[in-house]
């Protein structure tokens, strides 16, 4: 799958283990796993592989956030999560987004952002 970023910062973050080590304030085990994550997504086929995975925690986000999903940066346990945007084959949002019907199509995910869950 081919995964895309809000920003060039983020996606540094998501690719350097140092600059994922410094946004987790030095935990190197959850920059391990934000890597890890980020691996799983690009070798993923389509969404529909990381959805079955059940330690991912694959999770529609409501309100403000509608279109958008997270997974768990390392489980539940942790606060951080990789909040991402399915995207078509052109690039562009899924309006409306109605995940169980595009979920073996998608081939194409845009990260929003890796955040602290309720901040």
């Amino acid at each position: 799958m081919k995964v895309e970023y809000a920003s060039d910062k983020l996606k540094k973050k998501c690719s350097d283990l140092k600059s994922a080590q410094k946004l987790f304030s030095g935990d190197k085990s959850l920059a391990r796993s934000l890597l890890a994550r980020i691996n799983a997504l690009e070798s993923a086929e389509t969404l529909k592989d990381i959805i079955v995975q059940r330690p991912f925690h694959f999770h529609k986000l409501a309100n403000n956030m509608e279109g958008y999903f997270a997974i768990d940066v390392k489980s539940r346990r942790d606060p951080w999560r990789i909040i991402l945007e399915p995207l078509d084959a052109a690039g562009e949002r899924y309006v409306p987004c109605h995940i169980d019907e595009i979920v073996e199509q998608v081939r194409i995910v845009e990260i929003a952002e890796v955040s602290k869950h309720y901040e």
